[in-house]
Formats: structure tokens, C-alpha cells, sequence
């Protein structure tokens, strides 16, 4: 069962990562759009350097330890010089600024009076440079939320990272597209209550931006990275947070997973374990591990340089895998911890024998290491190098463990867990940029952008809904999501109803995403085409739904492909007439039977055989007025 929140003081704050819809990037005139095919390669190793006051920042040691390359791929007319580092940054985009400057004041926040341009030190490989260009625009102010305020903490510009296209465990591959694309990022003050209420708080920021009509759309477009603690311990920041409905699963299992941290923290001081100790004996036994039958081990000994250590962990038998909620374990923290080294081979006391371990093999380890009865033990395996950088990974993780939660950053999954991906980073991650002027921002600008601040998302859901008679329901849904400039477009431009255009953008493809399908299938093209098709009368309406459904599974790529599969071209009124025909006379027990009360059975029928090939509306007066003669 999962603790409540009101007793565990949830505190939940939010950094709102929006892509701006501007035409080029922030830094230099290259297209915000994505690459449709990357022309040219290069690659990066970066480490870490140290800040103006001489130390290393937590996070990009951590990244450098993994001892990974980075090779990018580019496009011409998406990246250039600037995106490789090859060629200073050019001015702050204007556009991109406005856009940040009318966001502060939507949200009351105090405006800086110059800007200045810093380094923030990412070595991850998403930057090719090693640093991500971010600008502080304004602080404080507040959001108005379900009648509550909620205070601001910052407003930055920023350029977006490369996005992940490949990763083989030795190189990870970026797309240069989408680095440089203007960012804004709002910080929130961390808010309490329930994850229902919470979300409100998301969904008023996220209504905010998008009634600018100055912001990017679609998936990806917006990244919510959300800061966790429970009772007044330390924060926990999960990233990439990008549904709603996967926003409330994250809180609820962090919540859970800090809560169960905290319990096991409660039970090694009951203990008295003094983690201080841990890893103060660590030995090589390759040797023993060399002859285990085991398939993983066997797996890791084909390895170059495998080797495998044992380090002590005094006082810990039976925590490591004791779970005082399902799936939350100090064994499962550290699994998590090593898979950032590529190494998939770690084993604790706790879980063997186990996995082709046989007992004589876990005797002999506790042997080698001299293990007393309520000490417990953690094998790594892997290549030598980065069996050590695990080994000191486990070591701190384990010390902290008595502490309860660590201050760490985790990554946010599909089904709403979140994983470990490094330490907090550190003020000595930032540093003035030197290439970039300082920017001042004057009350008269200001004036001039007041008109610009955006009506409450209120006003312009109602205002959405009387010009294209909507419902307040379907206003709503085609408001929040990523369809309604395509919407826009659409009832502007062909003469399908916009309620029916509103209803299969929002609520069908939803159905349809429910059922696991990925809808990055259907773009804005697609989407205009299928639409255009229906107003030319070249497919029926309910062919709409089965060529998004059809695309989705990845059964057809184009909609002439899922058109031609579903055999989607409308029927001549002959061929529907014999389609019509031959369904009554299978069924003439039916309309024997009931007369004019068959239609609805036959209707059904009929819709059954023709599959979308012509309009519900039609085949329902041509069955009923053949219905009428049989009849009399």
C-alpha cells in the first residue's frame, strides 16, 4: 500500500522545459525543425574542468568516469559551425527572448535588468562543447493555480541538447537538430498536497505557454522535470517527465521508493551499522569466479580484462534485499547504479546462491573476505577500469545509505518508475559565457510586451469553443493537446465539421494511444491529408480513425499505404447498393422476422463489410428505404 502524502510532507517542485516555436535556433539562423537525413559525422571524448573557484562539479565527474565517446550527426540547414563548436555563438535570438520576457510577465515575475549569457557544464555528450548556453531572464512572481498561488523561482532561456538517436554501451550517437533550440525553463516553489493537485499545478503552466501560441507542439516538445523530497530530507530531481498521466505514477513511486529508503535507513540504525566501514575490505576473486558454471558469469569472463571484485559490507545481511515496498531494495538502487557503467554484473549476499552461483562459490567468498554472520557482500564483474569506478559508486551509495535518501538525479520511464542517472550537480557546474554580450532589458521594452501577455487559457478555450461549436469538453481536449494548430488550420480550410476533425485529434487518437500505440506517426501532414481526403470525398468518415490506427501500429507508412490496405476508396453507389443487397439477403430471417425493426441489425452488418468504404449517414438511408419496399 502506498504511504500517504499528508503524512510523509510531499513537497513536489517543478522546472517546465518548453520549446519556443521560433524559426531558427537560439544561438545562430539554422532551422528549428527536425533533420529528415544526416549528411556528416564527427565525434567527441569530453571531460570535466574545473570552475573559476577550482573544483570539479559532482555530475560531470560522474559522466566522465563512464568513459564514453560522442558522435554526432548533422544536417545542413538544421546545424552548422555553432552546433559543432567550431564557430562562436551569434547573438541571443530576439524572437526567443520576447518570447521568455512575456512569459516573466504573465507570470508577475521581477525582470532582470541585464542578462547575462552563462556556461553550465554538461559533459554527458548532449552538448558538443561540453556546456549548455543558459541566460537567468527573471525571478519570483507567482502562478495562479485552482485559486492558489503558486510561487515562481526563475526564468532562463536556454538552448536545448542533441537528442539520443544510437547507443551501443562503448559510443553514444546525438542528432546536432535539435541542439540549439531555444528553451524556456520555469522553476516552481515546491508545492504540497495531493498528486491530483499537484498536476493542476502542471497543467496551469502548461496551458499558460500554449495559450501564447508561441511555444513548440507535439511530443518532446515539452520536458517536466520534477524535484521530490519527503519529510524535509533531501531533493530528488527526476528529468524527462513528458505526459501528464505519467507525471502523477512518478510522484506516487518516488514517494515510495524515498519512503522505503528512509525505512531502510530506520532499521541499519536500529542495527547500529556503522556504514562508514563499508568497502573497507575489497578482494579480486576472479579466480573463484573464473570456474563458476554460471551463464552470467560465464558471459562477463568473455570480456577483455574481466575481472571481478568483492568489496565488505559490515552489518548489511538481509538489507540489501529487504523491500518494505514492492520493487523498492537497496540491491535493485545499485543494480541501477552499475548499468550507468555498462556492467550488468553485480550480485549481493543477500540473492545467492542464485543465478548458476552455487553455494561452495558463495562459501568460498565469504571466506576470502573473513565475513562475519550479519555481514553481507557485493560482487561487481566487468572490465577492470570500470569494475573500479562501480566499485567506488556502490561504496558511497551504501555509506549513504543509513541517511535515507541521497540528493541524486534520476531519469523518469515510460510506465511512470524513475532510475538512477547521476548526482546532483554542483554551483561549480556554471560559469560566465565570454563569446556573448550582456543584454539589457528596459522598461519601455516592457511596456511594449504587456499587450502581448497571453488571455487566461479560460478565456481562450471559450473563445475556441463558439467559433467552431465545441462543446466546454472537447474545447478543452483540442486546447490541450498537440493538435490544435492542425485543428485550426483544418477548420479553416476544408468543409469537415470541427467537431468531428476535434473529436478524432483528441479523443480517438487518445483511445488509441491507450492501447500502446505510438502516435509519432501521425504528424501534421498526415493528419492534413487524411482530412483533405475526407473533404474531397475520396474516403469515408470512418475511414479517419482506421488510417491513424493502421500507421500507428507501423503497418502502412504513408496514408496511401493505409488507404490501399484498408481498402478505404469510397464505393460507387452501385457497388454500395449490391454491398447493401447482399447483406439482406443473408439476413432475410431477420427482416422477415421484424420487419423495419431488423435496420439496426443490418446496420451494424453492413458497417461490418464495408469497412469505411462509404458514409455511415448514406448506407443508413439506402438500408432503410430498401427495407421500406421489401416491407410494404
Amino acid at each position: 500500500m502506498a504511504p500517504d502524502p499528508a503524512t510523509l510532507d510531499l513537497k513536489v517542485g517543478f522546472e517546465i522545459h518548453q520549446q519556443l516555436a521560433t524559426k531558427s535556433k537560439l544561438f545562430c539562423n539554422c532551422r528549428s525543425v527536425e533533420a529528415e537525413k544526416y549528411d556528416r559525422t564527427f565525434m567527441r571524448r569530453l571531460r570535466p574542468t574545473q570552475s573559476e573557484l577550482g573544483a570539479y562539479d559532482p555530475a560531470a565527474v560522474f559522466e566522465a568516469s563512464k568513459m564514453r565517446a560522442a558522435q554526432y550527426h548533422a544536417a545542413a540547414g538544421t546545424s552548422c559551425l555553432v552546433e559543432a563548436d567550431e564557430e562562436p555563438p551569434h547573438e541571443v535570438n530576439p524572437d526567443a527572448l520576447e518570447t521568455a520576457l512575456i512569459f516573466s510577465l504573465a507570470l508577475n515575475s521581477n525582470v532582470m535588468d541585464e542578462i547575462h549569457v552563462m556556461r553550465k557544464i554538461v559533459i554527458d555528450g548532449s552538448n558538443t562543447s561540453g556546456f549548455q548556453r543558459t541566460m537567468l531572464v527573471a525571478s519570483g512572481g507567482h502562478l495562479d493555480a485552482g485559486g492558489k498561488k503558486v510561487g515562481v523561482q526563475s526564468i532562463c532561456l536556454e538552448e536545448d541538447a542533441s537528442k539520443v538517436v544510437g547507443d551501443d554501451g562503448q559510443m553514444r550517437k546525438y542528432g546536432l537538430d535539435r541542439l540549439g533550440v531555444p528553451l524556456v525553463e520555469i522553476a516552481l516553489e515546491p508545492v504540497t498536497g495531493k498528486s491530483d493537485d499537484i498536476m493542476q499545478v502542471a497543467l496551469t503552466l502548461g496551458r499558460l505557454l500554449r495559450s501564447s501560441k508561441r511555444v513548440a507542439r507535439g511530443l518532446g516538445s515539452i520536458r517536466q522535470d520534477v524535484n521530490v523530497s519527503i519529510l524535509g530530507g533531501a531533493v530528488v530531481e527526476v528529468k524527462g517527465v513528458q505526459q501528464l498521466d505519467q507525471l502523477i505514477k512518478v510522484i506516487e513511486h518516488e514517494m515510495s521508493r524515498q519512503h522505503g529508503l528512509v525505512l531502510i535507513a530506520g532499521k541499519l540504525n536500529e542495527r547500529k551499522v556503522n556504514a562508514g566501514a563499508v568497502g573497507d575490505r575489497i578482494e579480486d576473486i576472479t579466480d573463484i569466479m573464473y570456474k563458476s558454471a554460471s551463464k552470467v558469469v560465464k558471459k562477463i569472463n568473455e570480456s577483455p580484462g574481466a575481472v571481478f571484485k568483492v568489496l565488505r559490507a559490515p552489518g548489511f545481511a538481509g538489507m540489501i534485499g529487504y523491500e518494505p515496498y514492492p520493487g523498492i531494495r537497496l540491491g535493485k538502487e545499485l543494480g541501477e547504479l552499475v548499468r550507468f557503467y555498462d556492467l550488468g554484473g553485480v550480485f549481493h549476499s543477500d540473492e545467492l546462491p542464485n543465478y548458476g552461483i552455487t553455494e561452495e562459490e558463495v562459501k568460498a567468498v565469504r571466506a576470502r573476505l573473513a565475513l562475519a554472520e550479519n555481514d553481507a557482500f557485493i560482487i561487481v564483474g566487468g572490465p577492470g577500469e570500470k569494475v573500479k569506478f562501480a566499485s567506488d559508486a556502490i561504496i558511497r551509495r551504501l555509506k549513504a545509505s543509513t541517511a535515507g535518501v541521497p540528493a541524486e538525479t534520476r531519469a523518469a520511464t515510460v510506465d511512470g518508475r524513475t532510475v538512477f542517472s547521476r548526482p546532483r550537480p554542483g554551483a561549480a557546474r556554471m560559469y560566465p559565457e565570454t563569446d556573448i554580450p550582456t543584454i539589457a532589458v528596459t522598461d519601455a521594452e516592457l511596456k511594449a510586451l504587456a499587450g502581448k501577455v497571453p488571455k487566461p487559457w479560460d478565456e481562450m478555450v471559450g473563445a475556441i469553443a463558439g467559433k467552431y461549436g465545441l462543446n466546454g469538453k472537447l474545447a478543452n481536449q483540442i486546447f490541450d493537446s498537440d493538435y490544435l494548430p492542425v485543428f485550426e488550420q483544418l477548420a479553416a480550410t476544408t468543409r469537415v465539421q470541427p467537431t468531428f476533425i476535434a473529436a478524432k485529434l483528441t479523443e480517438d487518437l487518445t483511445s488509441l494511444q491507450r492501447q500502446g500505440l505510438d502516435s509519432a506517426a501521425i504528424t501534421g501532414a498526415v493528419i492534413a491529408d487524411v482530412f483533405g481526403r475526407l473533404d474531397a470525398g475520396s474516403i469515408a468518415k470512418e475511414s479517419v480513425a482506421l488510417i491513424f490506427e493502421k500507421m500507428m501500429k507501423g503497418e502502412a507508412g504513408t496514408v496511401d499505404e493505409a488507404a490501399k490496405a484498408l481498402g478505404a476508396s469510397m464505393m460507387s453507389d452501385g457497388e454500395l447498393s449490391d454491398a447493401i443487397d447482399k447483406v439482406i439477403a443473408e439476413n432475410m430471417a431477420v427482416v422477415k422476422e421484424k420487419g423495419m425493426g431488423a435496420l439496426s441489425t443490418l446496420m451494424g452488418k453492413c458497417m461490418a463489410v464495408i469497412k469505411g468504404k462509404a458514409d455511415g449517414q448514406k448506407i443508413n438511408a439506402m438500408l432503410k428505404e430498401k427495407l421500406k419496399k421489401m416491407v410494404g
